[in-house]
């Protein structure tokens, strides 16, 4: 086997962070990166199980890649690799099944002699990071939840998180090395708990060792790292950037609590953005999705975090098409939508998952309904994005600047999240940087402006 590999991600950000590592990891076993996968001695489908459309890219893709090379190397991670029904349907196609949890033990399968790398856990592995300027940290792996629609738990097991220090730690990297952006993720992020040990408290002088360290705690000090670290409690102050933004998801309503919605408000690096599935505006439907919480609880946080943040963009998860949700139960779904003027709502049409609850339930509501109903959510988004974007019109923004579209103007997001395409700079160097940008046109999913500085 060559040692070159390359890797397909599909899914979530928990995804992306995750193959970072698995790029870390081979790379420091001696593989190097091979931008063709046709030519790839191994190839890492990194899968994702959350909906049918993902699962079934993943079958499509394996035939593909075994015709594109025919001694290619397979390993099979992310949610898909522990389901027995998928080890059976691609027994004889995928050469090494990756649970994630198992990374640091993959040298084993790969026949190569062990060397001294990481704690053991797959996250203290430090990533290869894809951008110079935007990175995922993982704060923990799993979920507890047990949502009746999701396989998350079987998939990645129970929550399970890192101690406070190790988040720091890699922060304080990225940060030193000019990062912008760093987005702390778990699958619940805001059910983070750890114990504080003796390497925390130089993050946390009020704090005891054993004492419980929460979400916020973690959010906070990520977002106040320089201060920190230029007042050591001894030895030599370290100085590191002070321009960048911190982002947290995936946000669960049962653990968004006032202490996280205030730190977020702070502003400054604390972008004002928050991700809060709701998944369903009906309380039937919610109770039989197992969410936990009810209507007018999670109307009543979007309340708290708007008089907190009046700026703040806020986006969501809805799945349309539950098993048993009626006509009358979708349109309190889009009674909702419209009382929470979202920015963005990433939707899905429910798909049975094998091993979950809902997989049991009859999927009663036809494809063509699903489909309907997507649409009519999509029409109420368009107009309360729309709106929401008014406000920004005339006014200098700051964006971070990613990349030049199609038409060779950068584009890059505002702290809400929204895209931004920015004109009169094309001739310029702004990728990874902080612009201000005058708002000029805004539309229901994006915003135009001028280049200012």
């Amino acid at each position: 086997m060559k040692k070159t590999y390359h890797i397909i991600t599909i899914g979530c950000q928990m995804n992306e962070a995750d193959s970072e590592r698995i790029a870390s990891y081979l790379e420091f076993y001696g593989f190097k990166h091979e931008p063709k996968r046709s030519k790839a001695g191994l190839v890492v489908l990194n899968t994702c199980g959350i909906r049918q459309t993902a699962e079934s890219r993943n079958y499509g893709l394996i035939p593909l890649l075994k015709k594109e090379n025919k001694n290619v190397k397979i390993i099979l991670a992310g949610c898909l690799s522990e389901r027995p029904d998928v080890r059976r349907r691609l027994e004889d196609r995928v050469d090494i099944w990756l649970p994630i949890q198992k990374l640091p033990e993959l040298y084993k399968q790969l026949g190569l002699k062990k060397k001294s790398f990481g704690k053991g856990n797959y996250l203290n592995i430090e990533p290869k990071a894809v951008s110079p300027f935007s990175v995922y940290i993982p704060v923990g792996n799993g979920c507890d939840n047990f949502c009746a629609y999701c396989v998350v738990p079987y998939a990645r097991g129970r929550e399970q998180y890192r101690p406070a220090y190790e988040i720091f730690q890699e922060a304080e990297k990225f940060i030193a090395k000019g990062y912008k952006e760093l987005t702390l993720i778990a699958q619940n992020v805001n059910s983070y708990r750890a114990i504080a040990t003796k390497a925390d408290l130089k993050y946390f002088p009020h704090k005891k060792i054993g004492d419980q360290i929460f979400f916020w705690e973690v959010l906070l000090v990520t977002g106040v790292l320089p201060e920190i670290l230029a007042t050591p409690a001894k030895g030599k102050a370290k100085i590191i950037p002070n321009n960048y933004w911190v982002r947290f998801s995936t946000s669960h309503p049962k653990d968004m609590g006032e202490d996280l919605i205030r730190v977020t408000a702070r502003g400054g690096r604390f972008a004002p953005h928050i991700h809060l599935p709701v998944q369903a505006g009906d309380n039937q439907i919610l109770s039989a999705m197992n969410r936990k919480y009810s209507v007018e609880h999670y109307l009543g946080l979007t309340e708290k975090i708007k008089k907190a943040i009046p700026e703040v963009g806020l986006s969501s998860d809805i799945i349309v098409g539950f098993p048993g949700e009626t006509r009358k139960q979708f349109a309190n779904t889009l009674k909702l939508a419209k009382k929470v003027k979202y920015d963005m709502i990433y939707m899905a049409q429910f798909s049975p998952r094998p091993g979950t609850a809902a997989f049991k339930m009859k999927d009663n509501v036809t494809a063509i309904e699903k489909k309907r109903r997507e649409e009519e959510l999509n029409e109420v988004l368009k107009k309360t994005a729309l709106e929401n974007n008014q406000k920004f019109l005339n006014r200098e923004i700051v964006v971070l600047v990613e990349e030049k579209n199609a038409k060779g103007k950068w584009l890059g997001k505002n702290g809400q999240m929204k895209t931004v395409i920015i004109s009169g700079a094309s001739d310029k160097k702004l990728a990874g940087r902080f612009c201000l940008v005058k708002i000029s046109e805004v539309k229901d999913f994006g915003l135009y402006g001028e280049f200012v500085k």
